[in-house]
């Protein structure tokens, strides 16, 4: 270890860091080169000729860096990835210099102690109580598949991880859904044809009243509700579902509710918009995101349990050459015992230094202003005849829909589809398209500490200007 060129190439990078950082918004923020290229200018046999720190970084600098997404951009509002805040950015830099395994709390006492104090502060935020639990994970993939895995034990009073799955057994959910759900029902044992996918009202809520007759329709043929499962703040709008009376529903049934609020969850720092996940706190489960809406680089996903023993009730499986012999073992709270991942990075480290850092409340303006985005570029496409939105936006997720009345469906999706594609060419803003209801939207979502009202502005004006243009040339080629 050449500890003098480590601290020269350290201070390198987080000088270029900074610069990066400072300077993001007058690069573009997308290149868009051909796949082909970057597998070309990576195909590379395993190194075996040692070069300096410096002179990689060099290298990165010309064959990374120029074609990556930069999600710091002002202009990035695409999927919910965050512009990660400068704290959280130098926390990952310590975590890989400790390399702490909390999977054994031998391998890293004071960060499981800071891994559950992490825990109990979203915990706070959701309104469990002091008998819940949680885990930190990879995200709301993971997340949610270790909240169906807990549906799954305690509907089948905890059967099920022993004897596998029976038939018979259903999930519900909105149409709304993120595909996580579709994976954990597969990858847990229910199945994808048993996952219900229920239509949503106007404002894309799971609609209750279809919930009820489906719910009476499988169980007149003799299958049972395993889970209900919530959405708090839908990935297309934000869309929250009635809470309460989804676990009104569980109850009766006598079924497991999660609810996933992997990016909603960031309502909960809001200064401004309190009040919006009423019957969080009743779930049984809770997946909520950190790398999303809080900001935190990835990857920092949280399952929240409001039980903390059905954790050890799923996973409490201790093999013999991790069985703690020490005099402190009840003491020593054991992650790989109450959760699914053995091996486990030390991913709460930026979630605590972010709130040392900024505090609850900044971090909330963040939040909010990122809403008011959302909210400002709703009224400027109500305010014009040619768009429509689907919903005011209750978080800060709006979905735009470009009307042409004389094109066919197909034709107005291949709109939207080629203004997207410019737009993100130019490499001034990147965002995404999705489908709902039968139409296509511009998904626009902005979770970034950087945007400004102005950029809202120009993002209209540019797809006033290109929609228009779009649908000239195709009622020409029509």
């Amino acid at each position: 270890m050449n500890y003098d060129e480590f601290r020269s190439a350290g201070h390198s990078l987080v000088d270029f860091i900074s610069d990066y950082l400072k300077n993001i918004s007058s690069n573009p923020l997308f290149n868009p080169v051909e796949p082909s290229f970057l597998y070309d200018l990576f195909d590379e046999k395993i190194p075996d000729d040692p070069k300096t720190l410096a002179s990689i970084q060099k290298t990165l600098e010309e064959k990374l860096l120029p074609y990556c997404t930069h999600v710091n951009h002002p202009g990035y509002m695409g999927l919910i990835t965050p512009s990660p805040n400068p704290a959280g950015i130098l926390s990952e830099f310590l975590v890989a210099a400790l390399n702490q395994n909390l999977g054994a709390y031998s391998i890293g006492p004071s960060a499981t102690a800071m891994e559950l104090r992490v825990i109990r502060w979203l915990n706070d935020l959701i309104g469990y109580d002091e008998g819940a639990g949680g885990n930190l994970t990879s995200g709301g993939m993971t997340s949610n598949f270790i909240g169906l895995k807990l549906a799954r034990d305690y509907s089948t009073n905890d059967t099920a991880q022993f004897d596998g799955m029976r038939q018979g057994w259903v999930a519900y959910v909105s149409e709304e859904r993120h595909v996580s759900l579709d994976k954990a029902v597969d990858a847990v044992g229910i199945g994808r044809n048993n996952l219900r996918t229920i239509p949503t009202n106007d404002n894309y809520q799971v609609r209750i009243d279809l919930l009820e007759e489906t719910i009476g329709r499988d169980k007149s043929q003799g299958l049972r509700p395993i889970c209900i499962i919530g959405l708090a703040g839908t990935t297309n709008l934000g869309a929250v579902d009635d809470l309460k009376s989804l676990h009104r529903i569980a109850q009766r049934e006598n079924c497991w509710f999660h609810a996933d609020a992997a990016y909603g969850g960031g309502i909960l720092l809001s200064n401004k918009h309190q009040g919006l996940l009423g019957g969080l706190d009743l779930a049984d489960s809770v997946t909520i995101d950190p790398h999303k809406w809080f900001y935190a680089p990835l990857d920092a996903g949280a399952i929240l349990v409001k039980d903390h023993k059905r954790l050890n009730i799923s996973f409490g499986m201790q093999p013999a050459y991790l069985t703690d012999q020490s005099q402190q073992k009840n003491e020593r709270y054991q992650f790989y015992v109450n959760g699914f991942e053995q091996s486990k990075r030390f991913r709460s480290l930026k979630v605590w230094v972010s709130f040392h850092h900024y505090g609850k409340t900044k971090i909330g303006e963040w939040i909010d202003n990122n809403i008011g985005h959302a909210k400002h570029l709703h009224h400027l496409a109500i305010g014009d005849g040619h768009f429509e939105s689907a919903t005011e936006p209750l978080m800060s997720a709006v979905c735009l829909h470009y009307k042409t009345p004389e094109l066919g469906n197909e034709q107005n999706k291949r709109l939207h589809f080629a203004v997207t594609e410019k737009i993100e060419s130019e490499g001034h803003f990147w965002f995404a398209t999705t489908i709902m209801k039968g139409k296509t939207w511009f998904r626009i979502n902005p979770v970034n500490i950087y945007t400004t009202m102005n950029h809202m502005d120009e993002l209209f004006k540019t797809l006033q200007a290109y929609c228009q243009e779009e649908e000239k040339r195709l009622s020409k080629s029509a």
